[in-house]
């Protein structure tokens, strides 16, 4: 997917009616020793990593279950939308465990400090509207009859950005995740840097030229 230039945005739906994710499998976590275990989840946090560092935008459709590792994977995405009732949680300490897959730093820098620690703390489970309203979703929405009204909007939120300059998307995203790091000087170093990445492409003379002729645009991702 990083690599494929057709690739746009991608979304995270799962096939499984009324789960998006439900986490590790603790019957098979069981069987691990400690090495296995660390190992297991070390590579764990490398594909949430991976799935981070994606260039084009990412929306996790959460339609069902988001537990523990499930709610790290949604958080790992750009975005995120769930149905009104969805469950959401990182109840690692009901298990005598805490997240391991970034949900300890992902979680706090999306609803801040003092929420992330007590939905961490107490292992709680919350809805759609709930998460929507500590904007840990960007939007919630009534499930449906066929269980993917969450996948629905998502493509709908998806289109939203299909017709944008893909290059300055791609751009946009590398500067809000690289200037979330390091404080608002280095930050505004940081965007210079990708908006000067941007200035000689073609689909930036597009953008231009289809103000001035009064024309939708047409970007080629050049």
């Amino acid at each position: 997917l990083r690599f494929d230039e057709k690739v746009r945005v991608v979304l995270f739906k799962s096939e499984v009616k009324g789960v998006f994710c439900a986490g590790a499998d603790l019957k098979e976590r069981a069987k691990m020793d400690d090495a296995e275990v660390a190992h297991f989840v070390k590579r764990l946090r490398n594909l949430m990593d991976e799935i981070a560092a994606l260039p084009v935008p990412t929306i996790a459709a959460i339609d069902g279950y988001a537990l523990g590792g499930g709610l790290e994977l949604a958080l790992a995405c750009d975005l995120r939308v769930a149905a009104s009732s969805a469950k959401m949680g990182l109840i690692e300490t009901t298990r005598g465990l805490l997240p391991g897959a970034g949900g300890t730093q992902r979680l706090p820098r999306c609803v801040g400090v003092g929420l992330a620690k007590e939905l961490i703390f107490t292992g709680r489970q919350i809805d759609g509207q709930q998460a929507f309203s500590m904007g840990l979703v960007n939007h919630t929405v009534p499930q449906n009859s066929q269980g993917d009204a969450a996948y629905q909007r998502a493509l709908t939120l998806a289109k939203e950005i299909l017709p944008q300059a893909p290059f300055a998307v791609k751009m946009g995203k590398l500067a809000i995740n690289r200037g979330m790091e390091v404080d608002i000087a280095s930050g505004m170093a940081i965007e210079g840097m990708c908006y000067a990445q941007n200035i000689p492409t073609r689909d930036r003379q597009e953008g231009m030229a289809a103000f001035r002729e009064k024309r939708p645009p047409h970007f080629i991702g050049k």
